[in-house]
């Protein structure tokens, strides 16, 4: 009998152990394309990386600012070409080997490797070289000074030493520093991540773990944060969160955020070759009406830099080709010398709010000289064909950042490692160039004018909105906070209340 007694107190303690457990139950739309940080572009896996496996040496607050992550703190030389990083104390990757300066420079490396061919290279391009002099500390020097140089080190993920020419050891096995580290990951179905017992920040997590449940139907997401089934429905469009407020128990985080959404033209073939046309696709688009259809009114038209860029971003009033008019759209394509409807294929990045647009955007332009099909791939093949410019235009959504090199320079100037429109324009690589090295904040904010004055219009990009960027959460949980990049690094804080 007592061992009876005995061997049941210990079932009762594990179950109460098990239900004291907090892991936090969050539904995304789609399955990641991979979970290396260096190579990953699409925001299924970014969300899932980003501040929660991995770490840069800075990190991005709610307010956009830098702050410090694996490095405790910096010196800068007068002349801005020098950084000095001094490393936490007791970091470790998810192995359990302790982080070195040897690794933050294999990091970089790898990032700038041709075998890795990784869409953050650019982030890097002022960079000469960086050491290790010892275990705790990275000196950086740079080509020329950097304004930009700490808000970017936020997106360059430390990863173990000894992976630069590796492309396929992180994809599927990540080994990071961030405070959840991986467990499983059943294709299609969710992946797992656990608590870091030895993350060196001993106040996070707060969480044992999370289960990011892939569930492609938002129906079923919004039965699900209804039910409390799911506690989180993290990045949602417009459309899912007005469904979902004011349902019992259910609190919504909401921002604007800086990816905006866009129209990418291959500037290498016709019909984007030309200039003139691809100015006569802004005149075809109206963008309010995007908003209101698509986004339901959450959202804004988009520039070149998001408007919760305060100090950076022009209105878009200034643009001329802003101003809907699809006769002037015809009157520019009679101009181009192109045969009229202009036919072309929108490749359209597989998501609800983008397809929605897209629909929008394709009965925009029949009406004004173009005649649009739309293809649909499944998310692999979309990054595939992106990343080889194996396009006419595309359909798509990109990342925006607290600093507009960081959107710029990578993106549009002459052979940046996400420059996948084939774009070149010297005046505009010299203002980024300039930009870049600039100390002074009114002379960059002048030159930045210039690059969306110059990308609004003849640019490969026809910039589309900016929206409204929804979290849905369980009133339960605590301690998060929405960000307008996207990010999930706010995750380390969360927890759930009793």
């Amino acid at each position: 009998m007592k061992r009876f007694l005995n061997s049941t107190a210990m079932v009762l303690a594990l179950g109460l152990g098990a239900a004291q457990a907090q892991v936090l139950q969050v539904a995304v739309d789609g399955s990641p394309a991979g979970l290396d940080p260096h190579i990953v572009t699409a925001f299924t896996s970014f969300q899932i990386v980003n501040g929660t496996l991995y770490e840069g040496l800075t990190a991005i607050d709610k307010d956009l600012r830098v702050t410090p992550a694996l490095a405790a703190s910096w010196n800068v030389s007068p002349d801005g070409k020098t950084y000095t990083f001094k490393l936490v104390s007791g970091a470790t990757f998810h192995d359990g080997k302790p982080v070195e300066a040897a690794d933050v420079v294999s990091s970089f490396n790898r990032v700038l490797s041709k075998d890795i061919a990784s869409p953050n290279a650019s982030r890097l391009a002022a960079m000469e070289k960086a050491e290790a002099p010892d275990a705790g500390t990275v000196v950086v020097t740079m080509k020329e000074a950097s304004a930009p140089f700490l808000a970017t080190l936020a997106a360059i993920a430390i990863v173990p030493r000894g992976l630069e020419t590796n492309k396929d050891a992180l994809q599927r096995q990540p080994n990071g520093t961030g405070p959840f580290k991986f467990k499983e990951w059943q294709p299609n179905g969710f992946i797992e991540l656990e608590k870091h017992a030895g993350y060196w920040n001993k106040a996070k997590p707060k969480l044992d773990g999370v289960k990011f449940n892939i569930i492609p139907e938002s129906a079923t997401r919004q039965v699900g944060i209804a039910s409390g089934q799911y506690a989180m429905l993290p990045n949602i469009d417009a459309a899912t969160a007005l469904q979902i407020k004011g349902k019992p128990g259910v609190n919504i985080a909401e921002t604007l955020e800086l990816a905006y959404t866009l129209v990418g033209m291959n500037v290498s073939k016709p019909p984007f070759d030309n200039a003139k046309v691809r100015e006569a696709l802004n005149y075809a688009l109206n963008r309010q009406e995007i908003v209101q259809a698509a986004l339901f009114g959450a959202g804004v038209p988009g520039g070149p830099l998001s408007p919760a860029l305060k100090d950076w971003a022009l209105d878009t009033k200034e643009f001329a080709c802003y101003q809907h008019s699809p006769a002037k759209a015809q009157e520019l394509l009679k101009a181009a010398g192109v045969a009229t409807p202009v036919t072309l294929t929108l490749l359209v990045l597989p998501r609800q709010d983008i397809r929605d647009i897209a629909q929008v955007v394709q009965a925009q332009l029949n009406k004004a000289g173009f005649k649009v099909e739309l293809k649909i791939p499944e998310l692999g093949q979309f990054v595939q064909d992106w990343r080889n410019s194996n396009f006419d235009a595309f359909v798509s959504t990109n990342a925006g950042s607290p600093d507009p090199d960081d959107t710029f320079f990578r993106t549009f100037k002459t052979g940046g490692s996400t420059n996948v429109f084939k774009y070149s324009n010297a005046d505009l690589d010299k203002l980024l160039d300039s930009a870049r090295a600039e100390g002074n904040a009114a002379t960059r904010k002048a030159s930045y004018n210039k690059v969306q004055a110059m990308l609004a219009c003849e640019g490969p990009i026809s910039f589309l909105t900016y929206g409204q960027l929804f979290t849905a959460m369980r009133a339960n949980v605590t301690g998060f906070d929405i960000i307008a990049n996207r990010s999930l690094v706010n995750l380390g804080n969360t927890a759930i209340q009793r």
